[in-house]
Parts: structure tokens; sequence; C-alpha cells
């Protein structure tokens, strides 16, 4: 029987009534769940989840480095 909602057998992976995707390791700055399909960054032994990482994203311009000569 397909699914009332995505009309999918199995669920759409986007359909509310989907499964959880596994969980595949932890974001070592936040503990958030990294899922399987997710964009993470992956630093030898550390993990970041792309949220992480892009709430620190900087553009780098002159202004920013006091010493600069």
């Amino acid at each position: 029987m397909c699914c009332d909602v995505c009309l999918h057998t199995p669920c759409h992976p986007r359909c509310p009534n989907a499964p959880e995707l596994p969980v595949v390791c932890y974001c070592d700055l936040c503990n958030e769940e990294i899922r399987e399909g997710d964009d993470y960054y992956d630093f030898g032994e550390e993990k970041y989840c792309y949220d992480c990482v892009q709430e620190a994203f900087r553009t780098a311009e002159v202004e920013d480095i006091e010493d600069f000569d």
C-alpha cells in the first residue's frame, strides 16, 4: 500500500512519514547528529556539520588585519 501523503512505497525521503535516516556521526562543535545524506566537513579526526562551518565562515579583508604593513 502506498503512502497517503507522498503516494510512494516506500515513502519519498522528504515525506513527513518517511523514517529518519541513520546517524553517521556527530558534529564535534555542536554535537548535532550528522545523518546519511547530510553535508559535513571532515578535518581528520574531527567532523563539523555544515551549519557550524557556515557560522565560522569569513571573507578576508585588509581592515581585519591590524599589523598589515
